[in-house]
């Protein structure tokens, strides 16, 4: 089970991504929004900022989010890990109910482009 330090370590990882990345993916990326990810195994949120083609967290709570972001995310630390490292499809654990997504209609439409 991944801990929450490479859950934060992960987190900053797909930030270097999104920063480092080209095309429709950076255009996407460049959203302004409130995010949170809950990490159910370890029941701890992390909320932050998407700005600027980054992710910024902001705090780690215990539970799941207090308030609701913009873009909420939820799934189990080993899944975040492996989605970042490469191993596991994010459209795929999505579309299987591993990956929780929530957003408006016109931030999913954006970050589909990232899928």
């Amino acid at each position: 089970m991944a801990t929450i330090e490479e859950c934060r370590g992960a987190l900053v990882k797909l930030s270097d991504n999104l920063a480092s990345a080209d095309g429709e993916v950076r255009s996407a990326a460049a959203l302004d929004r409130s995010v949170s990810c809950h990490i159910k195994d370890l029941d701890t949120t992390f909320t932050g900022r998407l700005q600027d083609g980054r992710i910024e967290v902001h705090d780690t709570q215990p539970g799941p989010p207090r308030e609701k972001a913009q873009i909420r995310l939820a799934m189990t630390g080993d899944d975040l890990v492996a989605m970042v490292n490469g191993e596991l499809n994010f459209a795929k654990a999505w579309a299987s109910g591993r990956v929780k997504l929530e957003a408006g209609f016109r931030d999913l439409l954006q970050l589909r482009k990232m899928l």
